[in-house]
């Protein structure tokens, strides 16, 4: 079954409570799931809540990273959206779950852009 993307939707839990709350972590360990899974990096957007949390994304070229989170509760929701063959959702998955010390993850990974018959593309 060919697809254009793998999404990855990831359940991270038993995370550090101080990393998934502080901005600059968070943004630092999104951008380096990126980097180290070879994706081209095209925009970056975080935010700190009060009285805390984190969410940001990575646009990448490929689609993006996502993450929310929630350290009262030593818990964060990941989306990992990649489109080619270049780039593998779960390498970034694996590499935010183990630099947030997460004690355990679940994760969906969905076929984007399935087509069973050939599609005819329009132009608007």
């Amino acid at each position: 079954m060919n697809a254009l993307g793998r999404h990855i939707l990831a359940e991270i839990y038993g995370c550090d409570s101080n990393i998934l709350d502080n901005l600059e972590l968070i943004e630092d360990i999104m951008v380096q799931s990126a980097i180290v899974t070879g994706a081209e990096i095209r925009e970056v957007a975080f935010h700190k809540f009060n009285p805390q949390g984190v969410s940001g994304v990575v646009v990448i070229s490929e689609s993006h990273i996502t993450i929310h989170t929630w350290p009262e509760l030593g818990y964060a929701a990941v989306d990992v959206f990649t489109c080619g063959d270049d780039v593998n959702p779960w390498d970034a998955c694996n590499y935010i779950a183990k630099m947030l010390r997460a004690q355990n993850m679940t994760a969906t990974e969905v076929k984007r852009g399935v087509f069973e018959k050939p599609v005819k593309v329009v132009n608007y």
